[in-house]
């Protein structure tokens, strides 16, 4: 992997865990949210990644020697590809004052656990921090390669 792609797969990294700490602060916004405006309580919110690839070497063309086979199976990065619903149940809470209150008196909650999304929140902000530490790295060893002209 060339140094630029070293910081290309840590700067998609960067857009990727931003994505994740985005939908956990909208998990944690909402933790009280009933009423939304699909109908009844909030749902949990989850990002799916992906490893980026570069399209599928066609068979035909390395045979031809149009194109050369990948050499390193290092990857390439991650991407977002979607976000996703938690559609587990939230408890229900007696609360028969509550608008949102059913004809028995019991409303549900969203299905957030504030622990485990703080728990999401603290991996995403660490593994946005290792990759502004492999991208300063990169930039570090550029910086030392040019000094190496200097003389």
């Amino acid at each position: 992997m060339s140094l630029f792609g070293g910081i290309d797969a840590a700067a998609s990294g960067l857009t990727a865990e931003r994505l994740r700490m985005d939908v956990i602060s909208n998990n944690i916004a909402n933790a009280n949210t009933t009423r939304t405006a699909e109908g009844g309580a909030f749902k949990r919110k989850y990002v799916v990644f992906e490893p980026r690839v570069e399209s599928e070497p066609n068979f035909a063309r390395i045979l031809a020697g149009e194109i050369l086979p990948p050499k390193d199976p290092v990857g390439k990065g991650v991407r977002a590809t979607r976000i996703g619903t938690d559609d587990t149940p939230g408890t229900m809470v007696y609360d028969p004052g509550h608008p949102d209150a059913n004809r028995d008196g019991y409303v549900e909650k969203p299905n957030i656990n504030i622990v485990a999304e703080m728990v999401d929140m603290i991996t995403a902000s660490r593994g946005y921090e290792a990759n502004v530490t492999v991208i300063n790295a990169a930039k570090s060893m550029a910086q030392s390669a040019l000094d190496i002209g200097k003389g």
